[in-house]
């Protein structure tokens, strides 16, 4: 008997719009009206039918066009990356380094103590720990997208697969997302409309992202241990032939060259990066609630000063790695520190993409060249990002988002404080599908959850611990969700792989966060 063939990734998203759109056809339309805040004036928003919308029919071919349109920060951002590691990778740096750092791991394992807790595991667990903590603090999501291309090629010359590549870097910043510490996006908005204080409840969200943590890096080492002794068992060995094949070089000699240009590009950045120190002496770093301020500029600036200089006594292949640290250096800064988002973060790219074209002698001509050849090769990603918005342009234009939410609200009425909070908790996750941007679902449930949860005892901090761990785990399963859409197409991981490998970790990390709630409103809890 024949195998049957699991559909085209871009089957399966037009097909959850056409289900969006039946369900516009059952489903009343309906939103809420929102006074001022009810924490002001104890004005709760009110549920009311509304009869301006249409079911949608043809609209699930228009609504490719506005998904699009929607996505489309998350889509050039997607083309700019590709386009820009496209470039660097002509210069065969990243493989020089991967190769370097592996041989570095192996003489690391001449180490008793290191050999016994496995020189892999430790890269993994120092690694997720790493984004899982940007996803905790600051809410990395889109910022990590940039980091797949760089980490499953590691992974894979690691000895282990693309999923393992893409749980390092996309589920560990979620996992840390989900068990959110300072997160300004979910809890500062989620806390502020609970008028709660803002990151309050900190020192049991510590021990939340604690627990999230041991037991989703701890299922990732049993799958990456598994695969690493059978390979051909990962449902994406015969996908990972591509990643394959780009890190077969890494076990040859590299010829150690350093053009002119290369010192043209180093003496260009050094003096850009001065006028930046003196335009911005100082900044402001933002984690949380809390900020301080230092010289970070200047500082980095006398740094690279002299690891660039360093770098170029060696080889171009050193200079572009440590233009590669930089970047990723200023991301962090810029996110921190000056508010950057995507735009900001896709031209810090592109730049050290046409910087490193420049450095190993490329011309414009070849550099524009190779950054086309990146974005054809990255353009399947972000197709699916423009395919999956659509699923919510069909909810919102059908008028049904707010609808389904107030049915879910509704199925609360005289239960436990367990049972209220752990439906809480469900519900946001069931709306987490098909809102999967966190901030926007703060705005629409939490000012029904919180007063909500007053009437049925439930103190606030818990409704905000339920928004939490709701919005977080689904991200990495939702089809609607840009991001996750994004880093599957740049990891070369079909949707349906994924759903397969996923689940059982979803399901584990939701029953997890279950449990968490529970001390929230059975416990004295500092902050609750």
């Amino acid at each position: 008997m024949a195998q049957r063939k699991v559909p085209h990734t871009y089957v399966i998203v037009f097909f959850i719009i056409v289900v969006a759109a039946i369900m516009t056809w059952f489903i009343k339309p309906g939103m809420y009206v929102y006074g001022q805040f009810y924490y002001e004036n104890e004005l709760p928003a009110e549920y009311q039918e509304v009869f301006h919308t249409e079911a949608q029919t043809w609209q699930v071919f228009s609504a490719l066009f506005n998904g699009f349109v929607q996505q489309s920060k998350i889509i050039i951002f997607i083309l700019m990356i590709g386009g820009a590691f496209w470039i660097m990778n002509k210069s065969r740096a990243i493989d020089m380094g991967i190769f370097s750092f592996l041989r570095f791991t192996q003489r690391l394992e001449n180490h008793k103590f290191i050999r016994f807790l496995g020189i892999d595991n430790i890269i993994i667990v120092l690694i997720m720990l790493l984004f899982s903590l940007f996803g905790a603090v600051f809410g990395m999501s889109e910022e990590c997208i940039a980091f797949v291309i760089i980490v499953i090629p590691l992974a894979i010359s690691m000895g282990y697969d693309s999923i393992t590549g893409l749980c390092m870097v996309y589920v560990a910043a979620h996992i840390g997302f989900a068990g959110a510490i300072l997160n300004p996006f979910t809890i500062g908005i989620a806390q502020g409309i609970a008028g709660v204080p803002l990151f309050s409840g900190i020192g049991y969200r510590i021990f939340c992202w604690v627990i999230i943590n041991i037991f989703g890096i701890a299922f990732v080492l049993h799958y990456a241990h598994k695969v690493k002794k059978n390979p051909k068992s990962s449902i994406m060995y015969d996908d990972d032939a591509y990643w394959r094949q780009h890190t077969e070089a890494q076990g040859q000699e590299f010829e150690k060259y350093v053009p002119k240009s290369a010192w043209f590009v180093y003496a260009f950045l050094l003096v850009a990066m001065a006028v930046f120190s003196v335009l911005n002496p100082e900044t402001t770093l933002k984690i949380g609630s809390s900020a301080f301020t230092m010289p970070i500029i200047p500082i980095l600036t006398g740094i690279f000063a002299i690891l660039g200089f360093l770098s170029l006594r060696k080889t171009v292949h050193s200079f572009i790695l440590v233009m590669l640290l930089y970047t990723i250096v200023y991301l962090i800064v810029g996110v921190m520190g000056y508010g950057w988002y995507v735009m900001e973060i896709a031209s810090l790219f592109l730049a050290m993409g046409i910087c490193s074209g420049v450095a190993i002698g490329k011309s414009a001509s070849d550099i524009a060249r190779l950054f086309i050849e990146g974005m054809q090769d990255i353009l399947s990603a972000a197709v699916v990002v423009g395919l999956a918005g659509g699923i919510v342009i069909i909810l919102q234009d059908g008028g049904i988002i707010d609808t389904i939410l107030y049915g879910l609200s509704k199925s609360m009425s005289d239960f436990g404080k367990v049972a209220s909070v752990e439906i809480m908790y469900g519900i946001q996750t069931l709306i987490n599908i098909v809102i999967p941007s966190g901030s926007a679902k703060a705005a629409i449930t939490m000012p029904i959850m919180a007063p909500f949860g007053d009437l049925i005892g439930v103190c606030r901090q818990a409704t905000v611990m339920a928004f939490q761990f709701g919005d977080g785990f689904t991200n990495m399963i939702t089809p609607t969700s840009g991001v996750l859409i994004g880093a599957l197409g740049v990891a070369k991981i079909p949707y349906q792989k994924w759903f397969k490998w996923v689940w059982k970790f979803i399901l584990m990390m939701i029953i997890i966060g279950g449990i968490l709630l529970i001390p929230t409103v059975l416990m004295t809890l500092e902050g609750f």
